[in-house]
């Protein structure tokens, strides 16, 4: 039986605040999960942090006239605050540029080369003379050989999927400057034997139980397509730099300083360091939290089945989540443990297009809040889940959605049910249910829906689990309307009192299974509840049918509306204001 749940989300990158597609391709879902899993008593660990080394990180930092590391310290700080706001539920949330992730990287490089699965090669790198620097794979773009797809990078197609080697690109450019004034520099580089590990890997990925059709076509098209030795080094001043201590490592660091080429800076490649940083901000945690050997637990369980490891990311991870990073830790004698299941999703897409920060077209993470509260935001985000196909944002749809589900069923519920409590029984509940006067029918219907929500949960479902939510919601507004309180009241305060009861009994209901999804709501019907939030987080959804629970005698409170409506005036405006003049 399963001890523990490891949940990690894909490191969010460190140039620049992340848009909604970020946000609902990994970090809410695995939000949402890790808070289901704590509501049944699980032991939880959530881990996530900032991806810190690479190109990127060095060309936003010029960009914003800052040196790398303090850009970076800067932006992990905002990216945090920003998370924190969204009621993300990290148990820590790190860095890979920490220390622990040097170390363990520079472990993991040893004993990987200690073990025969690095090699050293001279290859063929372009330089750009425009950016007076050589391009990372994916900062060179062309067009794809294979399917004719224009905007290919050049570690893999966006097109068609097909991994991609810089010089197999036709028409190559500079994507940092634009500039086609590049041309190919012989380098040498460190490379992992993939081919070697392939034995491995292959069995290991046809052993997964968990992964979906999707998941597990992405990782055997690597295989199929046979695996090929990676490049881990790269030529940069940022990131976890190559040691110079081992033998076979002489050519890179005793540089030849009169030449151009061999005098650049050598660091791992940061799809070698990021993917460690699971392990290495968890180590952090572990001294955060005063117990250093704590991380052990997860990463190294004394049996593998103690830990259920999930990990969520967009499609576009996948493969270095299925394939290359499990190479890398097959290649140790170190057991890490491996994950059981990898919860990949498709993309959000924005009035059809692509979100875009230099057009200023789409919503991102931080302008989000300035607009609406974060349940806005997390309820829409998560009814429109990518997990089967893309998804698209238009503001059209969210208020929609926004005026509909949350303020015309749940908040009109709720302000119903407190309207006429306080008017006929002053917010002190008259008709404290029994066996008698419990309504069956209602039990077993709302019973039978969060049953469902739960098993959605547990099976991350998050599209479907959302859509369960919602239709526990209707029944409630049906159940207020076929019993129609407002008519018996002023006939029967007896009956019309119990009929209350049970909406107050349901609006309970509602904070549980809401509490993964919009937990600033659940908190706020906690409060209109007068009850105890940590009684409502510690009750499974599945059992929180609980049609005894208030007593004669209890007093509920007024907490306001719980959403305000969007008109089709504010709607335009929006649209207006973040199209970006493109439809593209």
């Amino acid at each position: 039986m399963t001890k523990r749940y490891l949940v990690t989300s894909a490191l969010p990158y460190i140039n620049g605040i992340k848009h909604l597609g970020n946000l609902i391709g990994s970090i809410l879902p695995a939000d949402v999960y890790a808070r289901f899993l704590r509501q049944c008593g699980k032991e939880v660990l959530h881990i996530c942090g900032t991806d810190e080394h690479g190109t990127p990180a060095e060309i936003a930092a010029q960009e914003a006239n800052l040196p790398v590391p303090q850009y970076c310290e800067e932006m992990h700080k905002t990216q945090k605050e920003i998370y924190e706001k969204f009621d993300i539920s990290f148990d820590f949330f790190g860095r890979t540029s920490s220390r622990s992730n040097h170390i363990l990287t520079t472990q993991i490089f040893k004993e990987l080369y200690k073990n025969g699965y690095i090699s050293e090669q001279e290859i063929s790198q372009y330089y750009s003379e425009a950016d007076k620097r050589f391009l990372p794979d994916r900062y060179v773009e062309g067009t794809c050989p294979h399917c004719g797809y224009q905007k290919a990078r050049g570690d893999q197609c966006d097109g068609c999927s097909a991994l991609l080697n810089p010089e197999d690109l036709k028409d190559p450019y500079s994507a940092i400057s634009g500039s086609h004034d590049v041309e190919l520099r012989r380098v040498k580089h460190f490379f992992l034997d993939m081919p070697k590990l392939e034995p491995l890997v292959t069995k290991w990925i046809e052993q997964q139980k968990e992964w979906s059709d999707v998941v597990r076509g992405v990782a055997r098209k690597w295989i199929s397509e046979g695996l090929q030795q990676r490049c881990i080094t790269r030529n940069l001043k940022w990131g976890i730099k190559v040691p110079n201590d081992l033998p076979a490592l002489h050519a890179i660091s005793q540089i030849d300083p009169s030449n151009e080429e061999d005098a650049e800076d050598k660091v791992f490649y940061v799809w070698f360091d990021a993917p460690n940083g699971y392990i290495s901000i968890t180590q952090d945690w572990a001294i955060n939290s005063g117990d250093q050997e704590a991380w052990k637990k997860w990463w190294q369980p004394d049996n593998e089945n103690d830990v259920f490891y999930v990990e969520f990311m967009a499609k576009d991870n996948v493969p270095f989540h299925t394939v290359f990073w499990p190479s890398i830790l097959f290649g140790l004698d170190t057991d890490f443990k491996k994950v059981d299941d990898i919860k990949g999703f498709h993309w959000l897409t924005y009035e059809h297009g692509k979100f875009s920060t230099s057009q200023q077209r789409g919503v991102f993470t931080d302008t989000a809040l300035e607009l609406y509260p974060a349940d806005y935001w997390r309820y829409f985000l998560l009814a429109n889940c990518p997990e089967g196909a893309d998804s698209d944002f238009s503001f059209a749809l969210f208020a929609s959605v926004v005026n509909k589900d949350l303020a015309d069923i749940l908040g009109n519920f709720a302000s119903r049910v407190v309207a006429l409590q306080k008017k006929y029984f002053g917010l002190v509940v008259q008709s404290e249910l029994t066996d008698a006067t419990i309504d069956r029918e209602l039990e077993a219907k709302a019973t039978k829906i969060a049953q469902n929500i739960a098993c959605l949960l547990s099976e991350r479902k998050f599209r479907a689990a959302t859509t369960g939510l919602r239709s526990l919601w209707v029944l409630g507004n049906e159940y207020i309307t076929q019993k129609s309180p407002w008519f018996v009241l002023p006939e029967d305060l007896e009956q019309g009192g119990v009929i209350l009861t049970h909406c107050l009994h349901l609006l309970r209901t509602f904070a549980v299974a809401n509490l993964p999804f919009i937990p600033s709501t659940a908190r706020k019907i906690v409060q209109l509840l007068n009850d105890e939030e940590s009684a409502v987080s510690s009750t499974k959804i599945d059992e929180s049918v609980n049609f005894k629970y208030f007593k004669k005698g209890h007093a509920v409170r007024e907490v306001g509306i719980l959403f305000e409506k969007i008109d089709e005036k504010t709607v335009q405006a929006l649209t207006a204001r973040f199209n970006g003049g493109s439809n593209t």
